[in-house]
């Protein structure tokens, strides 16, 4: 079978987790707006935007490993991956688990245009008539879904985590005072 369909299916996953994003920023961007403070919790959705990224990276890591399994020698790698540049800029969404890097809110989108342009030449080629195949758009189009349901469901549970931690760190400052 030919290795470019493998290499658009590879594609269509690294769109699937990646490529909605862009939308999810914009959202908690205009939800945060003019809320910076520490305290407010739609100040600091904002700043938790890049560790649901990376969690999503890992997901898509994850999946990868999954993929592999059992066999994870270097032929083998290397004969599963079809984009390499495209996997390697995809597992780099890992490095947002790192503070130093997370408080460049804005490296994330960056980095997830190079996956949401794919989505957008598809629609720009349909748009335009330069091809006539409805079904890569649908497909596109539900991968999108899908990766807008992958990045919020990873915030939402970003959000969970922090709150939970809030809540526990700040029972545990009024019990030291007390």
């Amino acid at each position: 079978m030919d290795d470019s369909f493998f290499a658009y299916l590879q594609l269509l996953e690294l769109m699937g987790f990646f490529s909605g994003y862009p939308l999810l920023y914009a959202v908690v961007l205009v939800i945060g707006k003019g809320h910076l403070k520490e305290n407010d919790l739609r100040g600091r959705m904002v700043s938790l935007l890049p560790f649901a990224y990376a969690l999503v990276g890992t997901l898509y890591l994850g999946l990868q490993l999954r993929n592999m399994y059992p066999n994870y020698s270097p032929d083998a790698i290397r004969s599963s991956i079809y984009q390499p540049w495209l996997v390697t800029w995809g597992l780099l969404s890992i490095l947002f688990w790192i503070p130093a890097i997370a408080k460049k809110k804005v490296l994330t989108l960056l980095h997830s245009l190079v996956f949401f342009f794919f989505l957008a030449k598809d629609l720009f080629l349909q748009v335009s008539g330069a091809t006539s195949d409805k079904n890569i758009l649908r497909n596109d189009m539900k991968i999108y879904t899908t990766s807008l349901l992958i990045n919020l469901g990873a915030f939402v549970a970003i959000v969970i985590i922090y709150l939970v931690f809030s809540f526990y760190r700040n029972r545990y400052k009024t019990r030291a005072r007390q």
